[in-house]
Order: structure tokens, then sequence, then C-alpha cells
């Protein structure tokens, strides 16, 4: 499996991602300037990832601004295609404001971007970034954000707990989901999502930065390593 990381500007996490791509996980990688639309022969199974920061400013709101560029219309047509799409925190809120993951990511409850370690909980094994985690394991997974509340009506949250959508919730260190462990006002205490055809992630916490034993903290590796098992499926 190729990875393609699409880079805007205000991207603050884009190395970081090209880093365990390339240099942890060994695996070919290539940036995505989000001017360009060519995607540099990836095909449908390998994996864009668009990182966290803060794309054009987060200005008008985040997300809306990073939908409208050219390199957008490549990363819909690979999802389209069966390709494999990544969003990890801004990458999150733009894959929600393009329309490739149902709800949107609104300002925190409390008002206050947020940045700490964070304990979330994986609620299926079907996925491919979830397909190699322990259920039963709350994963401390960094969070910085400050529009990260998800939100979906309730008919589509319904929807999308019956279609297994729901990937990760927000919980304390010994897994349990509930108001106190929630960081954001997040609805159900949802941290990340997938689309009904199950090739579309979307999350809030950074699984980059946690992804090496010098940083003190694998548990982020492990949903990158769940990905590569792919490739002994296919």
């Amino acid at each position: 499996m190729k990875f393609g990381v699409v880079i805007f500007p205000g991207s603050n996490c884009d190395q970081d991602v090209v880093h365990v791509c390339s240099q942890v996980l060994g695996a070919e990688t290539v940036k995505l300037w989000h001017k360009d639309t060519d995607l540099q022969g990836l095909t449908n199974e390998d994996c864009i990832i668009i990182p966290g920061g803060f794309s054009y400013g987060d200005y008008l709101r985040c997300g809306a601004i990073a939908k409208q560029s050219p390199i957008m219309k490549s990363v819909a047509k690979h999802a389209a295609d069966g390709g494999i799409v990544w969003g990890i925190c801004n990458g999150f809120q733009i894959l929600c404001e393009a329309g490739l993951l149902p709800g949107a990511l609104l300002m925190n409850d409390h008002q206050k971007f947020v940045c700490q370690n964070q304990y979330i909980k994986p609620q299926t094994l079907n996925s491919l970034i979830t397909r190699n985690l322990d259920l039963n394991k709350a994963y401390n997974v960094p969070i910085a954000h400050g529009e990260g509340r998800y939100f979906a009506d309730e008919a589509t949250l319904n929807e999308m707990t019956v279609n297994d959508q729901i990937l990760f919730h927000y919980c304390d260190e010994n897994g349990n989901i509930n108001e106190q462990s929630n960081p954001n006002g997040s609805t159900r205490n949802i941290a990340g999502i997938c689309n009904k055809k199950r090739n579309v992630f979307g999350m809030m916490p950074h699984p980059e930065r946690a992804s090496e034993k010098v940083l003190g903290n694998t548990d982020g590796l492990a949903l990158f390593e769940s990905l590569l098992l792919l490739q002994t499926a296919l």
C-alpha cells in the first residue's frame, strides 16, 4: 500500500504523517499539493491522508475553503472508485465539509481550544483502521482542536449506528464512555466515523502523534498497522 498526504496552506501535521508513513511504516509516500489534481500514481488500493492543521487559516469555517481545492476533486473521485481516504482532525472537518462523511464539526462546547492526551475506545472491528484493535482497550491518542464537537441529526446518528459507522468514542482510561470523558461535547461521545462504503474515515484525535516509542506512546501506531493489514487481505 502507498500513501498520499495532502498538503494545504496551514497544514501543520502533514510532515508528521509523512514521517510515520514513510519512516515508521516504511511505506512509499507521496505529497499531494492542494493546487494539483494529479494523485501521482496512487490507485484505489492506496490511502490518501488529509492531515491536521488549519487549512487556509480556518477562515470562514474549518474545511469550508479547503473543500474547494483542486486536489479535493481527485480525492472525491479516489473515494468514489473505492480508494481509501483518511481525514485526521482538520482532515475530518474537510471530509465532512466536502460531503464525503456525514455530519459536521462544531466549536467545542466550552468555546476553548483543547490540547491534551485523550482516551478513545474502538467500537467496531469492521473497518480498515480498527480491524486489528482491541475493543476492550482504551487507546491514548492526543487531541488538539477548537472545532471538534461532532454533530449530526438524530436520524443520521441512528442510521450510522445501524450501519456500524461509528469507529471511536471518547472514553476515560478505563474505557467508560460518559459525559466526563467527552472533551468537546461531541454528540454521543463520537470521536471517529466512516462512510457507508467503509473506505472513508474521519477522526479528531491524532494517531500520528502517538506512533513512536521515542514519544512514549505507540497507541496511535496500531491504527496505521491495522490499515496495512489490507495488503495481506487482498
